[in-house]
């Protein structure tokens, strides 16, 4: 995702050079993609992560977050050398439009000093609990489908964690690891927090429990937390908690330090809605037995009203957009008659439900379609829960760096991420000596890849498709079927004559 990044006005040269000089490229990444800067930035409230840095990913240009773990003792790193490897790998699968994206790590193990580095998306509109801040000083209340729309993204994003197999339990969910957009994209950071627990040796676990005695975020913490029985339960907690401080803005502490008990349970009783009070109440409770789970939450009467159906529509018209002439909604529903039946659920022993074109907003629907897009009502909410395997990545180039920057040049890349739908275009000159391709690629993870050449008579399809796997524009395990895919089209256009398009969906 492409994200605005603010822009640091100067009052006075000494400011300007000041920018200059946080903006000055300190290291790069053994691969030259992503450079570090002297900015430091404090995002995600990660405990034992002393070190995080702005970041410029020159492959896309966006701003990242460049992050450090220092290892003291090198011996020690290496006897937990392969679990650490593990839980970062694991860590990259993790694909979900409510969670902070983790690109990538890399090793950097020296005589002097040995380091674990990783590369994480940058959230520049700030933190949830600085928009609670704003809005409380600016004396506004919130707005109740703010809140809605907040807590469905929270919890589709711990659904989904949750129902990964082995789970994964995110451990420091609070309103200063979640991020909010400009668009109303709500993401969560920290997701490593809890792996870094289990995975990382005692030099830098000491400094990660010790987190869990900060006295301003003890109340997000299950009572439970920390001993051998807690589970996922204790995100159910800490969810309950941060829609507890979204719909009152702030929950009152004793002085500076600690939020109560008390405090609390009088924030719960002051909600005027009895139907959020339940909903919150429900996950607070004492015993982890009798919370509810993420998924169970996601259909709770306060939160769900997006029908599956109109949610599904929604999603096909968003990943066909490009086959459809723009503003294609919007000037649909100025021909549509008010008085038609838009959609109609029959029933066996009672009169059928209809819905007219007048019941529907075209503002209301191009926001939702907006929404949508942005991910804010991702299609898995609504599907049956069931484990999402986390394969172990295999990536050599990061098992053996073991430097920051070497000499010689590094290996290329490999794309990994599988092609879900390839749409091409073939058009050739007033000559005939040659065709212009367009080919169109939306890969599983949502982005979308356009890429363009001339074909000559002698190109085979085998050969451009192999090119594309070697310059890593698609994995080679779709080479074959892109090959095929552009054998056929070639053929049509052949056939056709001047201008053809195909469109292929993979499986």
């Amino acid at each position: 995702m492409t994200m605005s990044v603010p822009e640091r006005n100067s009052a006075s040269e000494g400011k300007e050079e000041e920018s200059e000089d946080e903006s000055e490229i300190l290291e790069e990444s053994p691969c030259g993609r992503w450079q570090k800067r002297k900015e430091q930035v404090n995002q995600g409230n990660v405990p034992g992560i002393e070190s995080a840095f702005l970041a410029m990913d020159t492959e896309e240009g966006v701003e990242v977050v460049w992050i450090e773990v220092l290892f003291s003792d090198k011996k020690v790193f290496k006897a937990h050398e392969d679990k650490i490897k593990e839980m970062f790998e694991n860590l990259m699968q993790v694909e979900h439009p409510n969670i902070v994206k983790f690109h990538k790590y890399w090793l950097d193990v020296r005589d002097t000093k040995t380091r674990v580095i990783f590369i994480t998306e940058y959230m520049s509109s700030g933190s949830l609990k600085q928009f609670l801040k704003k809005t409380k000083k600016n004396h506004k209340t919130m707005n109740e489908k703010a809140w809605k729309r907040w807590c469905t993204q929270i919890l589709s994003a711990l659904s989904y964690l949750h129902s990964c197999d082995p789970p994964i339990i995110h451990g420091n969910l609070t309103c200063d690891t979640i991020f909010i957009q400009h668009n109303g994209l709500i993401k969560i950071s920290s997701v490593w927090h809890r792996l870094f627990i289990n995975a990382f040796p005692e030099t830098v676990h000491g400094r990660v429990k010790h987190h869990r005695d900060e006295q301003k975020s003890l109340h997000f913490f299950a009572p439970e937390y920390g001993s051998a029985e807690d589970n996922t339960a204790i995100d159910i907690f800490s969810f309950g908690i941060c829609a507890l401080e979204m719909a009152v803005l702030e929950i009152q502490a004793n002085g500076d330090t600690m939020v109560s008990t008390e405090a609390i349970t009088r924030a719960g009783q002051s909600l005027e809605d009895p139907i959020m009070r339940e909903f919150i109440q429900c996950c607070l409770h004492y015993d982890p037995r009798k919370r509810p789970t993420a998924h169970d939450l996601l259909f709770h009467r306060v939160l769900f009203e997006v029908h599956s159906l109109k949610l599904l529509a929604a999603h096909c018209l968003i990943n066909n957009q490009y086959l459809l002439p723009e503003n294609c909604v919007e000037e649909k529903t100025k021909t549509f008659d008010a008085n038609a039946v838009m959609a109609e659920i029959r029933h066996k022993n009672r009169p059928a439900v209809q819905f007219m074109y007048s019941n529907v907003s075209p503002l209301e629907l191009d926001k939702f379609l907006e929404d949508v897009k942005n991910g804010i009502y991702p299609l898995m909410n609504f599907a049956s829960p069931r484990p999402h395997p986390i394969p172990r990545a295999l990536s050599l180039s990061q098992e053996h760096m073991e430097t920051v920057k070497t000499p010689t040049p590094e290996p290329q890349e490999m794309e990994t991420r599988k092609v879900v739908q390839m749409h091409c275009n073939l058009e050739s000159n007033e000559e005939g000596t040659k065709m212009h391709l367009t080919l169109f690629l939306k890969m599983e993870d949502k982005l979308h890849r356009q890429l363009s050449c001339d074909i000559f008579p002698a190109d085979s399809s085998k050969d451009l498709a192999n090119e594309l796997v070697h310059y890593a524009f698609i994995s080679e395990d779709d080479c074959d079927k892109l090959a095929c895919f552009l054998e056929d089209a070639f053929n049509k256009h052949r056939a056709s004559g001047s201008l053809s398009s195909g469109v292929m969906m993979m499986h």
